[in-house]
């Protein structure tokens, strides 16, 4: 009994002891600081539910101008690829007979997205979505759904392949409308929000920021007039998305979502927009013309690498370089430009790569004057250019050994240039023919380059090098030709005209090689 009692009274000391210390304890305000009550306060959450609350609100403002695209289009059933001729007769029939019972689709189609831009039914989309696996034929059928289960079928009014932009029009009136913003004045870092249908899934909300300007995709079409100003973001962007708008803070598209990096086809992280301002243009033309008119100065492009500017004389690694003409009598080439010279300047903005340049030109149109500097040897020049009309791309047949009679051509004359680090041969008159080649370009043909010397990855196998820039100004007809310009170096820079086959034909470019001392 005595040792229970001792307990008891042992029991009741404890809780004793525990109720007055919390007694103490909340008289010094030391509980506030417990477990339970570790709560952020209304100030310190504020900034991030104000975020929270702006996504909401552009979402609800944004998305009902938002639409679905649906394509269909007929396959041409004999353009199926045919049967294997080993076999067997059984299996044959039981293909013939899945066939003929219309087992194969007769249409296909996919899906994309659009915004509408005008109360009265303007849709703007990409061009990829509205078009064939050749990006200009029209589909056969587009139907376009809106958030509210309406659905429409719709008319490819015009389509651009440079731009991959296509404008449609349904017949509807009193329509929501996103507002147009200016990409120009957008910000790496700024939140963006991607809204579109992605794999499926109607009328996804994406955010993230833009993470980059002007970007270049190479291989995202093969126009010579394609543009490269794309917007990157980290705004999750997949297959459906494209043709849907990437809205600022303010609930302004700033671009349209166009085409994604990634080597599974689904998002990896970056996606790419078109930007507004280019969009707009296009569509405004299309509306207008019945087509988009894309102006062009007629100059091949490419970014000045460090060769380019030290032959220029700039004293920093910026600019245009001109590789050549994209046909006889362009207007820079009547204006007085040449190749070899590196555009610093055009319309009175700098000129630091080739999306610069094409953002610039691509804001005129055709007709219009621009006034562009060059940087030539060491010395600035302006011309006032006055912008074309871009033609439409023509194929070109490719470069070969073959004579036009099927017979090979002799390659004993194969000459090596150690200097340069390639092997060489002439143009023969059956390989100009073949490939309808100018005759200025029947120079020289590269067909070696070997690894690590001056010419490594400036020039490749099948390139023509038919004019030399610098140390002397002089046509390329043999191996010899252009080994006495090398000579004339003396171990500083050639300047090399080259014309390189493509999609589209011959293209010229300037490539400028530092030979070793």
């Amino acid at each position: 009994m005595s040792s229970l009692s001792s307990r008891a009274r042992w029991s009741v000391a404890v809780v004793a002891a525990f109720l007055g210390g919390l007694i103490l304890a909340s008289g010094f305000d030391w509980t506030r600081y417990g477990f339970a009550q570790a709560k952020p306060s209304t100030s310190q959450i504020q900034p991030l539910a104000d975020a929270s609350n702006a996504f909401v609100a552009i979402a609800d403002h944004v998305t009902p101008a938002v639409v679905s695209i649906s394509m269909e289009y007929r396959i041409d059933r004999s353009a199926r690829p045919s049967l294997p001729r080993n076999i067997p007769p059984e299996m044959r029939e039981f293909f013939d007979r899945f066939g003929d019972q219309g087992q194969l689709p007769p249409t296909t189609g996919g899906q994309g997205s659009g915004f509408i831009v005008s109360k009265d039914g303007y849709i703007l989309t990409n061009n990829h979505v509205v078009t064939r696996e050749d990006r200009r034929t029209p589909v056969d059928r587009v139907t376009v759904h809106l958030l509210d289960n309406r659905s429409f079928r719709a008319k490819v009014v015009g389509n651009d392949p440079t731009t991959d932009v296509a404008v449609l029009k349904i017949d509807a009136r009193d329509l929501p409308v996103l507002p147009l913003g200016n990409d120009r004045n957008a910000r790496v870092g700024e939140w963006v929000l991607a809204i579109g249908n992605p794999l499926g899934f109607d009328f996804t909300v994406t955010a993230g920021i833009i993470s980059a300007k002007g970007r270049n995709l190479n291989g995202l079409n093969q126009s010579r007039y394609a543009i490269g100003d794309l917007i990157q973001t980290d705004a999750a962007i997949n297959q459906g998305n494209s043709g849907g708008p990437l809205v600022n803070q303010r609930g302004e598209v700033i671009g349209m979502n166009s085409a994604i990096a990634s080597p599974t086809g689904v998002n990896a992280g970056y996606g790419f927009a078109i930007p507004i301002t280019l969009a707009k243009r296009v569509m405004d033309d299309i509306i207008k013309h019945g087509r988009a008119r894309v102006p062009a100065i007629g100059v091949q492009i490419t970014d000045a690498t460090e060769d380019d500017a030290a032959v220029a004389g700039l004293k920093k690694i910026s600019g245009v370089l001109v590789g050549g003409f994209a046909e006889n009598g362009t207007p820079a080439e009547k204006a007085g430009i040449q190749a070899g010279d590196v555009i610093i300047s055009a319309d009175n903005e700098p000129v630091d790569r080739v999306a610069a340049l094409q953002r610039i030109v691509r804001n005129h149109e055709p007709g219009d004057n621009i006034q562009v500097v060059v940087m030539r040897r060491g010395e600035r020049k302006t011309f006032s250019v006055k912008l074309m009309e871009a033609p439409a791309d023509r194929p070109a047949r490719q470069l070969s050994d073959n004579n036009p009679d099927g017979s090979v051509s002799p390659s004993s004359n194969v000459v090596t240039n150690s200097e340069l680090g390639v092997s060489l041969v002439p143009v023969t008159s059956a390989m100009a023919e073949q490939t309808k080649m100018q005759a200025r370009h029947r120079g020289v043909r590269v067909t070696d380059v070997a690894t690590f010397g001056a010419a490594y990855r400036k020039l490749f196998e099948d390139d023509v090098v038919f004019e030399s820039l610098s140390p002397v100004q002089q046509a390329i007809r043999t191996p010899a030709d252009l080994a006495k310009v090398v000579q004339a170096a003396k171990g500083g820079y050639v300047s090399l005209n080259v014309a390189s086959q493509s999609p589209n034909g011959w293209q010229t470019r300037i490539v400028n090689i530092r030979l070793s001392e």
